[in-house]
């Protein structure tokens, strides 16, 4: 995996990956940024929540569930001081389908978070990263 991460001005930067999308980073304004885009810090949560979503995802569709959607929000706190490297991040699943068994859910969750997804791995060896979802019926 190959990515590139160019100075744009102030502090904000142009990241571009090998598959040739691009993202803007910048930072707050009390440090020179002007809102130009997603902090760093950000990104890198959007990266974990997709990753893990990703796996969700294609668990429950392998075991034949009825999903429709899926969604993670994920909240995180990070230290007060320098680095201000993220402390607790939980992520709450909220899944929708029809007849989706609970227990799949949760299995997939775990699996996610246990053997899949490098990025909530590789953030756990550092971080305390819980889960929880809810599941919501479609309406079909």
């Amino acid at each position: 995996m190959h990515v590139n991460v160019k100075w744009n001005d102030g502090v904000s930067f142009i990241g571009s990956s090998e598959s040739n999308h691009t993202i803007i980073m910048d930072g707050p304004s009390e440090v020179g940024g002007m809102n130009k885009g997603m902090r760093p810090m950000e990104t890198l949560l959007i990266g974990m929540g997709g990753c893990t979503s990703f796996d969700v995802v294609t668990i429950l569709k392998k075991s034949r569930q009825k999903i429709e959607g899926c969604e993670a929000l994920i909240y995180a706190d990070r230290s007060q001081n320098i680095p201000k490297v993220f402390t607790k991040i939980h992520i709450h699943f909220i899944v929708k389908g029809n007849n989706l068994d609970t227990v799949v859910v949760e299995r997939a969750i775990k699996l996610s978070a246990e053997k899949y997804c490098s990025a909530t791995i590789m953030l756990s060896k550092s971080v305390e990263i819980t889960h929880d979802f809810e599941i919501l019926e479609e309406s079909s």
